[in-house]
């Protein structure tokens, strides 16, 4: 299988906060990395086609404009949509169905402000 997306940045303001936040909806555990001017949090990446990667730094900002990545919502994604908030996020776009019919998706601000995505086939 071929992706067109190798490796995909989240930028944080507060690392720590922005870890707590993806490690709490979507139950993984993120190892957290620090280097002289930057500071990095590395989703599991076994197994995956693509890395994820929050960072923290100089010319790294947060942002609800621009490119939307969708994460893998598993079978349904309405579990991970429902610790949004309590993670620190708001829900822009609940639960919708695509016009397609290629499953469901929905959009939501992290705890730094980016806009994001979660997709899932039910």
């Amino acid at each position: 299988m071929k992706s067109y997306v190798s490796i995909f940045e989240i930028p944080a303001t507060d690392i720590s906060r922005a870890i707590n936040f993806y490690e709490n909806i979507l139950n993984i555990k993120i190892e957290k990395f620090e280097m002289p001017d930057m500071e990095m949090g590395i989703l599991p990446y076994e197994e995956q086609l693509v890395t994820g990667v929050i960072t923290k730094g100089e010319g790294f900002q947060p942002s609800a404009d621009g490119t939307t990545i969708y994460l893998n919502g598993g079978d349904n994604l309405q579990p991970i949509l429902n610790k949004v908030q309590e993670s620190g996020g708001q829900i822009l776009v609940p639960k919708t169905p695509h016009a397609d019919e290629m499953g469901f998706f929905a959009l939501f601000l992290d705890s730094e402000g980016n806009k994001m995505g979660l997709h899932s086939p039910n």
